[in-house]
Protein backbone atom coordinates (compact mmCIF):
# COMPACT_ATOMS: atom_id res chain seq x y z
CA UNK A 1 0.00 0.00 0.00
CA UNK A 2 1.29 3.38 -0.90
CA UNK A 3 1.70 6.13 1.36
CA UNK A 4 -0.52 9.17 0.38
CA UNK A 5 1.69 12.49 -1.12
CA UNK A 6 2.17 14.56 1.38
CA UNK A 7 -0.46 17.99 1.38
CA UNK A 8 1.10 21.00 -0.19
CA UNK A 9 0.52 24.27 1.17
CA UNK A 10 -1.73 25.93 -1.46
CA UNK A 11 0.35 28.05 -1.98
CA UNK A 12 2.99 25.91 -2.67
CA UNK A 13 2.28 24.90 -6.02
CA UNK A 14 3.22 24.87 -10.02
CA UNK A 15 0.47 27.08 -10.85
CA UNK A 16 -0.23 30.66 -8.35
CA UNK A 17 -3.26 30.28 -7.00
CA UNK A 18 -6.55 32.86 -8.16
CA UNK A 19 -9.20 34.41 -6.38
CA UNK A 20 -10.55 33.49 -3.41
CA UNK A 21 -8.11 31.02 -2.61
CA UNK A 22 -5.40 33.08 -3.13
CA UNK A 23 -6.80 35.40 -0.41
CA UNK A 24 -6.60 32.36 2.02
CA UNK A 25 -3.30 31.27 1.35
CA UNK A 26 -1.71 34.55 0.97
CA UNK A 27 -3.34 35.18 4.94
CA UNK A 28 -1.99 31.30 5.98
CA UNK A 29 1.26 31.73 4.59
CA UNK A 30 1.83 35.30 6.49
CA UNK A 31 0.19 33.89 9.67
CA UNK A 32 2.65 30.77 9.20
CA UNK A 33 6.16 33.21 8.81
CA UNK A 34 5.43 36.40 10.86
CA UNK A 35 7.73 35.20 13.88
CA UNK A 36 10.45 34.80 11.38
CA UNK A 37 9.48 37.43 8.75
CA UNK A 38 11.63 40.69 9.69
CA UNK A 39 14.63 38.75 10.09
CA UNK A 40 14.44 36.93 6.68
CA UNK A 41 14.14 40.17 4.90
CA UNK A 42 16.88 41.46 6.60
CA UNK A 43 19.27 38.29 5.40
CA UNK A 44 17.78 38.01 1.73
CA UNK A 45 17.88 41.05 1.24
CA UNK A 46 21.24 42.01 2.47
CA UNK A 47 19.78 44.81 4.95
CA UNK A 48 18.62 47.03 1.61
CA UNK A 49 14.48 46.28 2.62
CA UNK A 50 15.58 48.99 5.48
CA UNK A 51 16.93 51.87 2.58
CA UNK A 52 14.00 51.02 0.07
CA UNK A 53 11.58 51.38 3.55
CA UNK A 54 13.43 54.71 4.02
CA UNK A 55 13.11 55.84 0.40
CA UNK A 56 9.06 55.31 0.52
CA UNK A 57 8.54 57.02 3.66
CA UNK A 58 11.18 60.17 2.30
CA UNK A 59 9.24 60.52 -0.81
CA UNK A 60 5.81 60.35 0.37
CA UNK A 61 6.77 63.94 1.36
CA UNK A 62 4.31 64.37 4.14
CA UNK A 63 4.74 66.77 7.49
CA UNK A 64 5.24 65.37 11.14
CA UNK A 65 1.60 64.99 12.50
CA UNK A 66 0.18 63.55 9.51
CA UNK A 67 -2.57 60.71 9.87
CA UNK A 68 -0.94 57.88 7.66
CA UNK A 69 -2.46 54.19 6.78
CA UNK A 70 0.33 52.02 6.72
CA UNK A 71 -1.69 48.64 4.50
CA UNK A 72 -0.37 45.44 4.63
CA UNK A 73 1.75 46.49 6.94
CA UNK A 74 3.21 43.49 8.71
CA UNK A 75 5.30 43.51 11.60
CA UNK A 76 5.27 46.75 11.43
CA UNK A 77 8.86 47.97 9.71
CA UNK A 78 7.33 50.93 7.87
CA UNK A 79 5.39 52.50 10.77
CA UNK A 80 8.35 52.64 12.49
CA UNK A 81 10.19 54.93 10.18
CA UNK A 82 7.21 56.72 9.72
CA UNK A 83 7.16 57.15 13.34
CA UNK A 84 10.93 58.19 13.35
CA UNK A 85 9.94 61.49 10.98
CA UNK A 86 6.99 62.42 13.18
CA UNK A 87 4.20 61.22 11.17
CA UNK A 88 1.01 59.29 13.15
CA UNK A 89 0.48 55.83 11.19
CA UNK A 90 -2.08 53.08 11.77
CA UNK A 91 -1.19 49.51 11.61
CA UNK A 92 -3.41 47.29 8.72
CA UNK A 93 -3.09 43.77 7.51
CA UNK A 94 -5.35 40.69 7.25
CA UNK A 95 -2.72 38.28 8.77
CA UNK A 96 -3.17 38.36 12.37
CA UNK A 97 0.00 36.79 12.93
CA UNK A 98 1.79 39.71 11.67
CA UNK A 99 0.20 42.10 13.72
CA UNK A 100 0.94 40.47 16.91
CA UNK A 101 4.33 40.23 15.75
CA UNK A 102 3.80 44.33 15.19
CA UNK A 103 6.77 45.86 17.25
CA UNK A 104 5.98 49.79 16.61
CA UNK A 105 3.82 49.99 19.25
CA UNK A 106 1.00 51.98 17.05
CA UNK A 107 -2.70 51.23 16.66
CA UNK A 108 -3.10 48.04 14.82
CA UNK A 109 -6.61 46.73 12.77
CA UNK A 110 -6.92 43.33 11.18
CA UNK A 111 -8.74 44.14 7.76
CA UNK A 112 -9.36 43.46 4.46
CA UNK A 113 -7.74 46.67 2.94
CA UNK A 114 -9.83 46.41 0.25
CA UNK A 115 -12.47 47.18 1.89
CA UNK A 116 -10.71 49.30 4.52
CA UNK A 117 -13.28 50.48 7.37
CA UNK A 118 -12.08 54.56 7.20
CA UNK A 119 -15.00 57.17 6.32
CA UNK A 120 -13.65 59.10 2.72
CA UNK A 121 -10.88 61.44 2.60
CA UNK A 122 -10.00 60.77 6.10
CA UNK A 123 -6.58 60.27 6.00
CA UNK A 124 -3.23 62.38 4.93
CA UNK A 125 -1.63 59.54 3.51
CA UNK A 126 -0.41 55.90 3.04
CA UNK A 127 2.03 53.86 2.20
CA UNK A 128 2.26 49.94 1.59
CA UNK A 129 5.16 48.16 1.42
CA UNK A 130 5.95 44.52 -0.49
CA UNK A 131 2.19 43.28 -0.63
CA UNK A 132 0.35 44.85 -4.29
CA UNK A 133 1.23 41.38 -5.81
CA UNK A 134 -0.47 39.89 -3.18
CA UNK A 135 -3.95 41.31 -3.24
CA UNK A 136 -6.89 40.06 -5.46
CA UNK A 137 -7.78 43.07 -6.87
CA UNK A 138 -5.48 46.00 -8.02
CA UNK A 139 -7.84 48.47 -9.40
CA UNK A 140 -10.45 47.98 -6.29
CA UNK A 141 -7.45 48.67 -4.19
CA UNK A 142 -6.53 51.96 -5.87
CA UNK A 143 -9.73 53.16 -5.83
CA UNK A 144 -9.83 52.76 -2.17
CA UNK A 145 -6.78 54.49 -1.97
CA UNK A 146 -8.42 57.70 -3.53
CA UNK A 147 -11.34 57.15 -1.51
CA UNK A 148 -10.17 57.09 1.95
CA UNK A 149 -6.91 59.68 0.96
CA UNK A 150 -7.75 63.58 1.04
CA UNK A 151 -6.99 66.03 -1.53
CA UNK A 152 -3.85 66.71 -1.76
CA UNK A 153 -2.79 63.97 0.45
CA UNK A 154 -0.32 61.42 -0.97
CA UNK A 155 0.83 57.76 -1.24
CA UNK A 156 4.25 55.63 -1.43
CA UNK A 157 3.53 52.04 -3.09
CA UNK A 158 6.81 49.95 -2.57
CA UNK A 159 7.03 46.66 -3.71
CA UNK A 160 9.42 44.02 -5.78
CA UNK A 161 10.10 44.37 -9.25
CA UNK A 162 11.60 42.30 -12.74
CA UNK A 163 14.79 44.43 -13.25
CA UNK A 164 15.45 45.30 -17.20
CA UNK A 165 18.92 44.86 -17.52
CA UNK A 166 19.34 41.24 -18.74
CA UNK A 167 22.79 40.62 -16.30
CA UNK A 168 20.84 41.81 -13.22
CA UNK A 169 17.46 39.90 -14.02
CA UNK A 170 19.29 36.73 -14.61
CA UNK A 171 21.31 37.17 -10.94
CA UNK A 172 17.81 37.85 -9.64
CA UNK A 173 16.45 35.17 -10.82
CA UNK A 174 19.16 32.57 -9.52
CA UNK A 175 19.11 34.28 -6.03
CA UNK A 176 15.58 34.56 -5.26
CA UNK A 177 14.54 31.70 -7.51
CA UNK A 178 17.09 29.18 -6.04
CA UNK A 179 19.45 30.74 -2.84
CA UNK A 180 16.14 32.63 -1.23
CA UNK A 181 14.27 29.24 -1.34
CA UNK A 182 16.74 27.36 0.70
CA UNK A 183 17.46 30.29 3.16
CA UNK A 184 13.31 29.83 4.35
CA UNK A 185 13.56 26.54 4.18
CA UNK A 186 16.22 26.67 6.87
CA UNK A 187 15.25 29.39 8.76
CA UNK A 188 11.07 29.58 8.01
CA UNK A 189 8.70 27.87 6.00
CA UNK A 190 10.32 26.73 2.65
CA UNK A 191 6.95 26.36 1.17
CA UNK A 192 6.51 30.30 1.45
CA UNK A 193 9.79 31.46 0.41
CA UNK A 194 8.92 29.17 -2.68
CA UNK A 195 5.88 31.13 -3.25
CA UNK A 196 6.95 34.96 -2.41
CA UNK A 197 10.25 34.87 -5.66
CA UNK A 198 7.23 33.40 -8.31
CA UNK A 199 4.54 35.99 -6.60
CA UNK A 200 6.12 38.92 -9.27
CA UNK A 201 4.52 37.22 -12.10
CA UNK A 202 0.92 38.54 -10.20
CA UNK A 203 1.79 42.21 -11.08
CA UNK A 204 0.73 44.05 -13.73
CA UNK A 205 3.08 46.10 -15.26
CA UNK A 206 3.93 50.02 -14.16
CA UNK A 207 2.20 51.49 -17.05
CA UNK A 208 -0.67 49.47 -15.76
CA UNK A 209 -0.45 50.59 -12.24
CA UNK A 210 -0.25 54.30 -12.82
CA UNK A 211 -3.13 53.75 -15.36
CA UNK A 212 -5.30 52.17 -12.64
CA UNK A 213 -3.80 54.82 -10.32
CA UNK A 214 -4.62 58.32 -12.06
CA UNK A 215 -8.12 56.65 -12.77
CA UNK A 216 -8.57 56.21 -9.34
CA UNK A 217 -7.69 59.98 -9.00
CA UNK A 218 -3.79 60.29 -8.36
CA UNK A 219 -2.57 62.40 -11.66
CA UNK A 220 0.69 63.00 -10.56
CA UNK A 221 1.11 59.02 -10.00
CA UNK A 222 5.04 58.15 -10.77
CA UNK A 223 7.03 55.17 -10.94
CA UNK A 224 10.97 54.89 -9.94
CA UNK A 225 13.41 51.42 -10.15
CA UNK A 226 15.52 51.00 -7.08
CA UNK A 227 18.75 49.13 -6.37
CA UNK A 228 18.92 48.58 -10.10
CA UNK A 229 14.97 47.05 -10.79
CA UNK A 230 15.34 44.87 -7.54
CA UNK A 231 12.41 46.63 -6.29
CA UNK A 232 9.91 49.86 -7.10
CA UNK A 233 8.49 52.55 -5.90
CA UNK A 234 5.25 55.09 -7.06
CA UNK A 235 4.26 58.03 -5.56
CA UNK A 236 1.19 60.25 -6.30
CA UNK A 237 -0.35 62.91 -4.67
CA UNK A 238 -4.37 62.37 -4.34
CA UNK A 239 -6.25 64.89 -6.79
CA UNK A 240 -7.17 68.44 -4.78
Amino acid sequence: MTEPAPIRPSWDTDELPQGEEKVAAVQGMFDAIAPRYDRLNRIISFRLDVRWRRRTVRDLALSPGSVVLDLASGTGDLCIDLVACGIRPISMDLSFGMLSADRSGVPRVQTDILRLPVPDAAVDGVTCGFALRNLLDLPTFFAELGRVVRPGGRIALLDVSVPSNRLVRWGNDVYFGRVVPRIGALLSDGAAYRYLPKSVAYLPSPDEMLTALRDAGFDDAGHAQLSGGLTQLMVATRNR
